[in-house]
């Protein structure tokens, strides 16, 4: 048994602040929570009077194992070994789990599978790092937004840099059985094309409705749910009509956009920080010109839409492409989610309550209570008052286990 006690709980199912709160953890799980809890006989006692806690944080569009950040261009993964990636991915997977983030949902690798890998070796206690839910692979069209382009015509790629290449609703419906047999938790399709893709065209829909209805259809009768990728508002319409649980990026999405995904109770999940890494990378020479040249215009446009979005009421989960910036910093958003309309409070709970709900994980996730998975983060200060001190989380529990203090 271990006992933590807490100065202020914030609590954001109710979006309320608790103080002199214990916190009781058997195992892996909260027990019991309240003002004046007994504290058992022989339990551990964690003491953070003194420090503002809440439950572990959650990003719901990472790629933590896509190898060492910082090498701008995806064709470097040609360079190397799955081998190699892999172990290049351990670290970012550490850092993550210390920078507060105890749960992601990892949406897609260039190397099919090593996200399965990389979770599963957490899982085991081999690595240390967050509980990932992973996408297995990027579901996309031939030379689509996510697939990896940019090289000779006449090169023939492994299997796993185009596993989950697709054309057609059937060869979707067969993208989606491969990956769930191999242990996807969730389906990431791309609905337009990318940033940060050679010869894509962010305007542009990719995926047709039949194709994206294709997908959601088959991952239901696996129990998964879909994000989409999508950048332009045909993209982006076309995602919310096939019946996706949340749109990622959402960068150009109109008026008519913002009223569906309200209107079909939609999760928007907008990376609205990793515009300053990628401009940080081109003045550095590390970011391609043609990527440079998709991203023009287009950081502030999804800024100015997320505060749209977020006046408009539509749901609103965290999410920050992390592997654009370095591992770790996934924090820095809070700050440009306040900066651009939400409440601090609103800001935690895209990354708690809001993020568990996307996940369809509301009972076991996103709020410290009993029943739920001991996942706990403490801060000093009050985040309410400065979102931008979770960027300097000070202990960090995940499953009743204190990795950091």
């Amino acid at each position: 048994m271990t006992a933590i006690k807490a100065g202020r709980l914030i609590d954001p199912d109710r979006g309320a602040v608790l103080t002199g709160q214990v916190i009781l953890i058997r195992a892996n799980k909260v027990e019991a929570v309240g003002q004046g809890l007994a504290i058992p006989e022989g339990a551990t006692v964690i003491d953070l009077s003194r420090m503002t806690v809440l439950p572990g944080l959650i990003d719901c569009h990472t790629h933590l194992a896509d190898g060492a950040h910082g090498e701008g261009d995806p064709i470097s993964q040609l360079k190397k070994s799955a081998a190699r990636v892999v172990l290049e991915s351990v670290p970012n997977a550490r850092v993550t789990l210390e920078a507060g983030f105890t749960t992601v949902r990892d949406v897609g690798v260039y190397r099919a599978l090593n996200d399965v890998a990389l979770r599963d070796a957490i899982n085991r206690g081999d690595i240390i790092g967050p509980r990932m839910y992973v996408a297995g692979a990027y579901i996309t069209i031939t030379g689509g937004a996510g697939a990896m382009t940019g090289f000779a015509p006449d090169i023939q790629l492994p299997w796993d840099f185009h596993y989950g290449e697709a054309n057609s609703p059937w060869e979707v419906r067969q993208k989606v059985r491969l990956l769930a047999h191999q242990g996807a938790d969730h389906i990431k399709v791309l609905s337009s094309g990318a940033v940060l893709t050679h010869g894509s065209n962010p305007n542009s829909q990719e995926f047709t409705l039949e194709e994206l209805q294709a997908a959601v259809d088959e991952a239901s009768h696996f129990g998964l749910r879909v994000e989409a990728h999508a950048h332009s508002p045909s993209g982006i319409k076309n995602a919310i009509r096939a019946g996706v649980a949340s749109v990622e990026h959402a960068t150009m999405i109109d008026d008519e956009g913002i009223a569906l995904a309200k209107q079909h109770g939609i999760y928007l999940d907008m990376d609205i920080y990793d515009e300053e890494c990628i401009q940080e990378d081109g003045r550095n020479g590390k970011m391609p010109k043609d990527f440079l040249d998709h991203d023009r215009e287009l950081g502030q446009m999804q800024r100015d839409n997320f505060r749209k979005a977020v006046q408009a009421g539509v749901k609103m989960s965290f999410g920050t492409d992390a592997g654009v910036c370095a591992y770790g910093q996934n924090a820095k958003q809070f700050a440009w989610m306040v900066k651009y309309g939400m409440t601090p409070m609103q800001a935690i709970q895209s990354a708690t309550s809001s993020a568990a709900d996307l996940l369809g994980r509301g009972n076991e996730l996103g709020s410290i209570k009993p029943g739920k998975y001991a996942d706990v983060i403490a801060v000093s200060g009050d985040p309410l008052e400065n979102v931008s001190l979770l960027e300097n989380v000070q202990f960090v529990m995940k499953d009743g286990k204190v990795y950091k203090q």
